[in-house]
């Protein structure tokens, strides 16, 4: 048994970091020196209704009194004690999407989540109105369409949030969002670190017309940036995440932000000129950039870290899902043969044995579209697997060509920030289920990118870590440093985590796998309309 871990638990000095991740809700808690010290975790997935995905309300609050229950379960056995008090909480989610309530606090509409691609004509109107890229997943695009649907509940909106922002507001009360999160709802001005008063106006203006009795702050959370008290937990708050009744409530929680803020601080990637990719069921790159880009991109869309710098994010819903589908095949052939499956062990014999295939995948190409892609313009997905005759069809091949496919949507964004963007960064951080076999997702990811992409060992405590650090960040900064101080000196002390640079012979082959990749999308773009 680790005694210290013990005794920070028993004297409430451990920070507990919470994520809602699109497959598990996932529980971190860190002691004073931000190491894991236990964790917990829920399994949980979307549904599809009437058309839009969505999570319900009570598998929202199940899933995290679950994962808080497994969290309390684990350190009982680890230490045999219980969780009284915490120094502090955090709460992260999904970013972006749409959660509108009444002012008796009843949802208006089912949780509308990232993953929804039905807002297009709404971004679309609102990237022409502000000049300025607003995404489909965007909560602005979300209530927008709402209103050009002529939905009857807009009406009714008395506050919009994010998930993180619904979870944080039922625990403490407060109306808040991380910065992060918020730019993730309407553009954030990255001078005054709160909504771009000039985007608001203009919204407000093109509404008003339909004489809601609302303006668009009235309905937002607050904006705060990462160090700033976001309220304390309440006593209907503590018996909401723990329904044993032991935890006590009064403990700090800060900010509540996105899972790409939560990644960024995980990799230490907010200072300017440094970046991370995310690569699991969905893929996001994000480079914090010194100034902001020349001109509005439809593939790149503008963020902030959780302490307000600018960040040029290329998000594509589809990364390892179909790739994970492929492995399953060989699971269940294994088991065919009656031999003992090790998911480990087969992940690990073809993703290094897809190493060995031709560095363009031998012609093969893959779309992983399990949903719809906005940045190659597909509203819906469909899974395909395309070859000619006279292509090389090899199991290296074949998997190199679904490992490519991964992150092929982020090398089309990535391409115009390094080529037409010139942005220079310093460090790009991996972290995600891609990189879990040592060295092949990042090898790959750094002929895709055509830059050195590291992996810390921590990669894989991910986004709950990063939301436990955001925590810590609250009530363990005597000396006052700014985030990205107090992560490179405090958490990550030196730390760069272990490096690949791509090849010439790897980049030339993704480029022409890429060229392949975009000549075909036709196929996809068939294969989407042929309903079935």
């Amino acid at each position: 048994m680790n005694i210290e871990a013990k005794s920070t638990i028993e004297s409430g000095k451990a920070i507990l970091g919470i994520e809602f991740g699109s497959t598990r809700i996932k529980a971190v808690l860190i002691d004073e020196e931000n190491k894991p010290i236990a964790q917990g975790s829920h399994t949980w997935e979307n549904q599809l209704v009437d058309g839009l995905w969505t999570y319900s309300v009570e598998a929202i609050w199940y899933g995290l009194q679950d994962c808080y229950a497994d969290l309390r379960k684990n350190v009982n056995e680890l230490y045999d004690i219980e969780i009284e008090s915490l120094a502090a909480i955090g709460v992260s989610a999904m970013m972006h999407g749409y959660m509108a309530f009444n002012e008796k606090e009843e949802i208006l509409v089912p949780f509308r989540t990232w993953r929804n691609t039905n807002t297009g004509q709404a971004a679309a109107a609102l990237s022409e109105l502000f000049v300025y890229n607003i995404p489909l997943r965007w909560s602005i695009s979300h209530l927008y369409q709402a209103i050009l649907n002529n939905e009857e509940h807009v009406s009714e909106i008395n506050f919009l949030t994010t998930l993180a922002g619904y979870i944080h507001w039922q625990i403490t009360g407060k109306r808040v969002l991380g910065v992060g999160d918020a730019s993730g709802m309407i553009p954030v001005d990255p001078t005054t670190k709160t909504y771009s008063a000039e985007m608001v106006e203009k919204f407000d203006n093109l509404i008003a017309p339909k004489g809601f009795d609302w303006k668009l702050l009235d309905i937002l959370p607050q904006v705060l940036v990462a160090g700033e008290n976001a309220g304390f937990l309440t006593p209907e708050g503590a018996k909401k995440l723990d329904v044993s009744g032991h935890l006590k409530p009064g403990i700090p929680v800060c900010p509540p932000e996105g899972d790409a803020g939560t990644g960024m601080v995980a990799t230490n990637a907010v200072k300017q000129r440094t970046g991370n990719v995310s690569a699991g069921t969905s893929s996001f790159s994000m480079i914090v950039l010194e100034k902001d880009l020349s001109k509005p991109y439809e593939m790149i869309d503008m963020v902030t870290t959780p302490d307000g710098s600018l960040v040029a994010m290329v998000h594509c819903n589809n990364c390892t899902s179909d790739l994970n589908a492929w492995v399953n095949l060989f699971k269940e052939y294994q088991e065919l043969l009656g031999i003992p499956v090790d998911m480990n062990e087969v992940y690990g014999k073809l993703y290094n044995n897809a190493l060995k295939g031709a560095p363009d995948c031998g012609g093969l190409v893959s779309y992983n579209y399990i949903s719809g892609e906005p940045v190659t313009g597909l509203a819906e997905g469909r899974p395909l697997f395309v070859r000619s005759a006279g292509d090389k069809f090899n199991l290296a091949n074949f998997m190199r060509a679904h490992l490519h496919a991964s992150v092929g949507v982020l090398k089309i964004g990535n391409d115009i920030l390094f080529n037409e963007e010139k942005i220079k960064v310093d460090r790009i951080t991996g972290h995600g289920g891609l990189f879990k076999t040592a060295g092949v997702g990042q090898r790959i990811l750094a002929a895709a990118i055509n830059s050195p992409i590291s992996v810390m060992e921590t990669a894989g405590e991910g986004g709950p870590w990063g939301m436990a650090l955001l925590a810590s960040y609250l009530v363990n900064n005597p000396k006052g440093l700014p985030l990205a101080d107090y992560l490179d000196r405090v958490v990550f002390a030196g730390n760069t985590g272990v490096e690949i640079a791509p090849t010439p012979e790897d980049v030339e082959g993704f480029n022409k796998y890429i060229e392949n990749y975009k000549a075909c999308l036709g196929i996809e773009e068939a294969a989407v309309n042929c309903k079935k």
